[in-house]
C-alpha cells in the first residue's frame, strides 16, 4: 500500500468535472474548439500508448468487450465517484458504449470520452446553481435525516429532484461537521479564556454555510484553469488502469514530479499521500519529519480540509492530488491545519509546523536493548535506499552492514531487523543485505513476459552476522522488504514476526518515453509523455510469487489494521498470485526448535493484555468503518463523535496503564553524531521513547531469548 512520494497518476472525480466545465466555458467565450491537429495528436497518443503497453506489459490484455466494460466502469468511477453529477438516464445513455470502447481505441477516436464530458458539462452547470440555492437557507438539524456515505450502496439519482436532494444532504453533512468542529474549539477556548465571545449555534451555522459557499466557489473557479489535456489524462489512465494499479500514463508535466528522490529532501510536513476514490489518504509518515514529530497524523487518515493559520479551511474532497499538495506544502516555520477523518470515523484537526524534511531519518540506525539478561541489537530500516546519482553515495545494504559491525562490537545475543512500514526501494540492496545473513546463494527470481526466470544471487561467501535473527514486518512492508523477508524465511535463517502478511507487491515497473515510438511522420507531435508499465514479476526461491499474498509471518501479532483489506489486494485489476519452478538452495540449520519458539510466542501473545487491547480496538475500528449511514441530526451526530472520542481516550488510557519501559539505549559509537545537534537529539529521544512502548518489539525480544534457549 505504500506509494513512494506524491502520486500524480490517478485524477479525481473533480478533475473530470473541472475539465468538462472548461470545455463549456471556452466554447461560450468563442474560443477555438479542438483543432484537427489536436485530434490527430490524440489519435497518435492513444495508438502509441496502447501499443507500448501491449508490447511490454508482463500480462497484456485483449482489446475486447470485457476490456471495454472494465474501462467503462473504471472511468465512470473516476469521473463521478460519489455519484454527485450523473443521473440514471445519463448512465443509460452512456451504457450503450459499454462494449464499444475497445473498438474506439482501435480506431483512435474519443466518441465515448466526448459524449461523457458533454453530459457532465450540462450537469456541472446545473449543480453550480443547486449548491448556491441550497446554501441560501439555514439547515434544519433537528430532523432524523441520514446520509449514506458509501457510494457503492447508493444508486445514481433518478432525476434532477433526487440530485438536488442528495446535494442537500451532502452540504448539510459538511455543515454539520464544520459546526461541530467550531463548537469543540469554542468550548476548549472558553476554558482558557473566560472573556471569549461565544457564538450562538445560529451564528456558527451561518458561518459554516458561508465557508462552504466559499469552498465550492473556489472549486468551480479552479475548473476554469483546466485544459482538454488535463481531461484527457483521466480517460487515458482509465484505459491504462485496466492493466493494473501500477501501470499509468504520465503527461510531460507530471513525469518529473512522479516521486521523491531516494536521497533528497521533501519540503512540507513529511507525509506521503495518495489519491484514492476521491479522497487524499496518508500512506506513510517520513521518519524525523514534522508529521512524525507531531505524532497525530497516521497512515490511513483521510485529509478532508486544509487550512493555513488564521484562514478558513479549504475542502479538498474530490481534489486533484497536486492541487491538494500545493495547499499542504508551504514555507518553513508556517502552520498548516489538516482536518482528518480517522479510520473509526472520528474527525479532528491536526496542526503541523512545516519544515524542510531531510531524509536522513530514512537511513538505517540501531540501538541496544537489554532484556531478561540478554543484549539484543535492533536495526530500523525505513526504506531500501540507494543514491544512484553519486559515486560512493549511501546505500541501505552498506549501512546495515556497518550497523551489524557496530552491534557485534557491543557483544549482542541476537538481532532484530525492523522492516515495518518499509515500502521497498533498491532491489540490489535487498539482495546484498540478505547476503549479510546467509552464505552465497539465490535470493529472488525475476521473470519477464518472454524471458525465463532470472535467478538473482548473493555472490559474497562471507556472512556478516550468523546469530539469532527476527525480521519484523507489517501490512505496509512491500517490494524489496518482501524479497528480503521471503529469502530469510525460505532459508530458515530467521523468524518473521508481524501482521498476518506483508503488502503483496511482487511486480516490477519500468518507465518508457512514448516519443521513442513515434515515426518520422508523427515526430511533430512530441512530447507525448511517458508510461509506467509492469514488465516483470518477483518470485521467491521456493517458486511462490510475493504478488498479492505477500510474505506470511511465522508469528502473527495483533495490529491496528488487522481486520481491514490493506495492501495490493485492495487495488483494482491486480495481477494474480502465481508460482514457477523452485531453485536449488541450501537451507540454514537453526540451533533452535523453530516450531517450539513459535508456539511459545503464540501463547504469550494470546495472554498479553496489550495485544488483547490492540485486537479489541482493531475489531472496533472495523465495525465503525462499516457503519456508513450517518445521522444528520445534530444531537445524534455530536453524541456519536463524543462516543468515538471516549473510545479513543479509553484505549489510550488502557495502553498507558500497561505501558512498557524497555531498557533501550544508543550505541556508544553513535552518541557523538547527534548530541551537539538539538534537532537530531529531539528526534533520537522521540525514537527511543516510542521503542520503549513497542509491545511488538518486546515480543521480538522474547523470541530472540527463546531462540537462544
Amino acid at each position: 500500500m505504500k506509494l513512494k512520494g506524491i502520486q500524480l497518476i490517478v485524477s479525481t472525480a473533480a478533475a473530470i468535472i473541472l475539465c468538462s466545465y472548461i470545455l463549456y466555458e471556452t466554447e461560450e467565450r468563442g474560443e477555438a474548439s479542438t483543432t484537427e491537429i489536436d485530434r490527430t495528436k490524440d489519435k497518435v497518443l492513444l495508438d502509441v500508448l496502447v501499443k507500448s503497453i501491449e508490447n511490454s506489459h508482463f500480462q497484456p490484455k485483449v482489446l475486447n468487450d470485457e476490456f471495454s466494460e472494465n474501462v467503462y466502469t473504471l472511468y465512470l468511477k473516476r469521473i463521478d465517484f460519489n455519484k454527485r453529477f450523473f443521473l440514471e438516464a445519463d448512465i443509460a445513455r452512456l451504457s450503450e458504449y459499454k462494449t464499444k470502447i475497445d473498438d474506439q481505441i482501435k480506431a483512435g477516436n474519443y466518441v465515448f470520452f466526448d459524449l461523457t464530458n458533454d453530459i457532465l458539462r450540462e450537469r456541472v452547470g446545473e449543480v453550480k446553481i443547486i449548491y448556491q440555492e441550497i446554501l441560501e437557507s439555514p439547515f434544519d438539524f433537528s430532523s432524523n435525516e441520514t446520509i449514506e456515505l458509501d457510494e457503492e450502496k447508493r444508486d445514481f439519482p433518478k432525476n434532477k429532484k433526487e440530485l438536488k436532494a442528495f446535494w442537500q444532504k451532502s452540504l448539510k453533512y459538511e455543515a454539520l461537521t464544520r459546526i461541530h468542529d467550531m463548537e469543540r474549539k469554542q468550548e476548549k477556548a472558553s476554558e482558557e479564556n473566560d472573556t471569549l465571545t461565544i457564538m450562538t449555534f445560529e451564528e456558527m451555522e451561518a458561518k459554516a454555510r458561508q465557508n462552504i459557499r466559499k469552498s465550492n466557489d473556489r472549486f468551480f473557479e479552479r475548473m476554469e484553469k483546466w485544459t482538454r489535456d488535463d481531461l484527457k489524462e483521466i480517460y487515458l489512465n482509465s484505459i491504462v488502469g485496466v492493466y493494473g494499479p501500477h501501470t499509468g500514463y504520465f503527461p510531460p508535466k507530471d513525469k518529473a514530479n512522479f516521486d521523491i528522490s531516494m536521497s533528497g529532501q521533501l519540503e512540507g510536513i513529511g507525509a506521503q499521500l495518495q489519491e484514492r476514490d476521491g479522497f487524499i489518504r496518508v500512506t506513510s509518515i517520513v521518519p524525523g519529519s514534522p508529521s512524525y514529530l507531531q505524532g497525530e497524523l497516521e497512515e490511513g487518515d483521510l485529509i478532508l480540509k486544509v487550512a493555513q493559520e488564521n484562514t478558513p479551511p479549504v475542502d479538498i474532497t474530490d481534489t486533484r492530488i497536486d492541487d491538494a499538495v500545493k495547499l499542504i506544502r508551504g514555507k518553513k516555520g508556517t502552520k498548516v491545519i489538516l482536518t482528518v477523518k480517522k479510520l473509526n470515523g472520528l474527525i479532528k484537526d491536526v496542526t503541523i509546523v512545516r519544515d524542510v524534511v531531510v531524509l536522513e531519518e530514512t537511513y538505517a540506525k540501531s540501538a541496544i536493548i537489554e532484556h531478561n539478561g540478554s543484549r539484543i541489537g535492533y536495526i530500523r530500516l525505513p526504506k531500501f535506499y540507494a543514491d544512484f546519482n553519486k559515486s560512493g553515495g549511501r546505500s541501505a545494504a552498506d549501512d546495515v552492514e556497518k550497523e551489524l559491525i557496530k552491534l557485534k562490537a557491543e557483544r549482542i545475543d541476537g538481532v532484530i531487523l525492523d522492516l515495518r512500514g518499509n515500502g521497498g526501494g533498491s532491489l540490489k540492496d535487498a539482495i546484498e543485505m540478505t547476503g549479510h545473513f546467509i552464505e552465497q546463494g539465490p535470493v529472488v527470481q525475476v521473470k519477464g513476459r518472454y524471458t525465463p526466470a532470472e535467478i538473482m544471487k548473493d555472490n559474497d561467501k562471507s556472512i556478516e552476522y550468523d546469530g539469532p535473527l527476527v525480521v519484523m514486518i507489517n501490512q505496509f512492508s512491500a517490494s524489496a522488504s518482501e524479497i528480503l523477508a521471503a529469502a530469510i524465511q525460505d532459508y530458515d535463517r530467521g523468524i518473521i514476526l508481524g501482521s498476518t502478511s506483508s503488502f503483496g507487491k511482487g511486480t516490477v515497473q519500468r518507465f518508457y518515453e512514448l516519443d521513442r515510438y513515434l515515426t518520422a511522420g508523427t515526430s511533430k507531435y512530441r512530447p507525448l509523455g511517458a508510461v509506467k508499465i509492469t514488465t516483470q514479476k518477483f518470485y521467491r526461491i521456493n517458486g511462490d510469487a510475493t504478488q498479492l499474498k505477500g510474505v506470511e509471518s511465522d508469528i502473527v501479532v495483533p495490529t491496528q489494521y488487522a481486520y481491514f483489506e490493506m495492501g495490493e489486494k485492495e487495488q483494482e485489476f491486480v495481477m494474480p498470485w502465481g508460482e514457477i519452478e523452485a531453485v536449488e538452495y541450501q537451507k540454514w540449520s537453526p540451533k533452535y526448535n523453530e516450531a517450539g519458539v513459535i508456539d511459545q510466542s503464540q501463547k504469550r501473545i494470546k495472554n498479553n493484555i496489550v495485544f488483547n487491547l490492540i485486537d479489541e480496538n482493531a475489531r472496533l475500528l472495523k465495525q465503525q468503518t462499516d457503519e456508513t449511514i450517518i445521522s444528520l441530526n445534530y444531537d445524534s451526530f455530536s453524541k456519536k463523535q463524543a462516543m468515538l472520542d471516549a473510545q479513543e481516550d479509553a484505549f489510550d488510557s488502557s495502553i498507558k496503564e500497561n505501558e512498557l519501559e524497555l531498557n533501550i539505549s544508543n550505541l556508544k559509537a553513535d552518541l557523538g553524531s547527534f548530541e551537539a545537534d538539538s534537532v537530531k537529539t529531539e528526534i533520537n529521544e522521540k525514537w527511543l521513547k516510542n521503542l520503549k512502548k513497542d509491545v511488538t518489539l518486546e515480543e521480538a525480544l522474547n523470541v530472540i531469548k527463546d531462540m537462544n534457549g
